[in-house]
């Protein structure tokens, strides 16, 4: 939208270096009567001359509001890229934090699954009196933790996902 207003700033500083025609009703007591137009249409024709000749007499200020319109152009076109710059490269971010997280998670759920066999081995071992309690002990709590990790890697790939979502434009301020 600023791109766009910038944009006609610009068109408008460009418009003010050509000549204007502009209809104006004046009207002065005794400093103008319509009987001396009648007689001296010179009068009208300075008023005109005047008008048309504004662009001359004021170029270096038309010149200068240009610049400076188009200098605010460059610089909110330049804001506007920096935007799109950053919000593409946090997308980007997120989206492979939300991919590395995805590939974590499923080894993580490879090892709660090998732990978990690993329990059942443990305890066909220890009853068939070839292991300790403490090794089904030991081997439970390594269950529990790797399990302990998935959830939270979960917890990180939707707190990502919401992050994405909002980083998108979704959701709240």
């Amino acid at each position: 939208m600023e791109v766009t207003a910038a944009k006609l700033n610009i068109d408008v500083a460009r418009a003010n270096f050509y000549p204007s025609l502009e209809i104006k009703a004046v009207y002065g007591y005794e400093a103008f009567r319509s009987i001396v137009v009648m007689a001296s249409p010179e009068s009208l024709a300075v008023l005109l001359a005047g008008e048309v000749a504004v662009p001359i007499f004021n170029r270096s200020a038309i010149i200068a509001i240009h610049k400076n319109a188009d200098a605010k152009r460059v610089l909110i076109a330049y804001e506007y890229e920096q935007f799109v710059i950053n919000t593409y490269l946090e997308v980007t971010n997120k989206i492979y934090n939300i991919h590395n997280l995805e590939k974590q998670y499923h080894l993580k759920n490879d090892q709660v699954n090998s732990l978990m066999e690993s329990i059942e081995l443990v305890n066909q071992l220890f009853a068939s009196a070839r292991a300790e309690f403490l090794k089904i002990l030991l081997t439970q709590r390594e269950a529990l933790e790797a399990k302990m990790g998935l959830i939270e890697l979960k917890q990180k790939q939707i707190l990502a996902l919401v992050e994405l979502y909002r980083i998108l434009g979704g959701g709240w301020q």
